[in-house]
């Protein structure tokens, strides 16, 4: 898997040792297989914003995944490799808190092509508020125990699936691709399509 880092962050590897490669096919069996949203095919892409490889494929996967059939569950998990990246789980979770998801591919290109140095929890706060989000509303959020709470979420959900590096897929608790595995970003989004066709 991709194991590219912005150097100021560094690499944090979680324990390996859940996925087993399948050398002939673009994905990994995801071993013991993972817990999954009951009565849905659960899809979930681990990514982080400081990732340059997931700032490529995130308007993919937003194309992608507004025309996934309704039998699919669709999560995006923020992965801190280590201590340093956890404010970026707090903005992504406290974007979804006060209803400004649509920023998220945003702040990837302020990020990437804009090359704004928003490394800090004050820095993603004010960023927001100059997008039109409400500073106290979203400095709660950022601070409060339910985004602190789906945070350790997605390190549980990291660490249970093996994640290594960003971008990865994981679909339906069992399979894991990634533009390594598969050969190329487009090619990811089309063997995680393959995947949910096997449930």
């Amino acid at each position: 898997m991709l194991k590219f880092f912005v150097k100021f962050i560094g690499i944090g590897l979680l324990t390996a040792g859940v996925a087993v490669a399948q050398p002939a096919d673009k994905f990994v069996n995801v071993n013991p297989p993972q817990p999954t949203e009951p009565g849905k095919i659960e899809v979930l892409e681990f990514f982080a914003y400081t990732c340059p490889h997931c700032a490529v494929l995130e308007p993919l996967v937003t194309k992608w995944k507004a025309g996934l059939p309704s039998k699919v569950a669709f999560s995006s998990v923020p992965v801190a490799f280590n201590q340093a990246m956890k404010p970026f789980q707090y903005f992504y979770y406290s974007l979804e808190a006060v209803g400004r998801l649509d920023l998220h591919p945003k702040f990837f290109v302020a990020l990437h092509q804009e090359k704004k140095r928003l490394f800090s929890q004050e820095a993603m706060i004010d960023w927001a508020v100059d997008q039109g989000v409400d500073r106290k509303q979203f400095t709660a959020a950022m601070n409060s125990f339910g985004v602190k709470s789906k945070a350790t979420r997605a390190d549980q959900l990291a660490k249970g699936y093996a994640i290594q590096g960003t971008p990865s897929i994981a679909v339906g608790g069992r399979y894991l691709t990634s533009p390594s595995e598969a050969g190329g970003y487009q090619e990811t989004i089309d063997v995680a399509s393959e995947l949910i066709e096997r449930f």
